[in-house]
């Protein structure tokens, strides 16, 4: 794919996730699917603390979206610990059965942002 067309598609894919942290993660942890993006039993308070760390990495990709070349880091960021969060709970989620939800949930979910990203990253900006 073309440099130009990928960073037109990172801008959308930062401004969708963005979106995404800020909305979406809070309504499926506590509304639309607790089970698989949650934890077993409930932890409010840690809950609570990962929807904060994600909305505002939320509002940043957000903003990073109208100059990602400028916020490299930022997407390295979220690349990188999209991956380490997910095995993470991969690992979790394999040995702790009462976790086993997440394998559909937030867990495919991670990756997915994680690849998204890196792979939309234009090239020179990878060196």
């Amino acid at each position: 794919m073309e440099q130009e067309k990928k960073l037109g598609y990172l801008k959308l894919a930062l401004k969708v996730f963005g979106i995404i942290f800020i909305v979406g993660v809070p309504a499926m942890m506590m509304v639309i699917w607790p089970d698989g993006w949650g934890w077993t039993p409930a932890q409010p308070e840690y809950e609570q603390m990962i929807m904060g760390v994600y909305i505002t990495l939320g509002v940043f990709l957000f903003r990073a979206a109208k100059d990602p070349m400028s916020n490299l880091s930022l997407i390295g960021f979220t690349v990188w610990s999209s991956i380490v969060h997910g095995g993470i709970m991969l690992a979790q989620a394999i040995v702790d059965e009462t976790e086993r939800a997440n394998l559909l949930g937030d867990i495919p979910a991670l990756f997915l942002v994680a690849f998204v990203l890196w792979y939309l990253t234009p090239k020179q900006a990878e060196s």
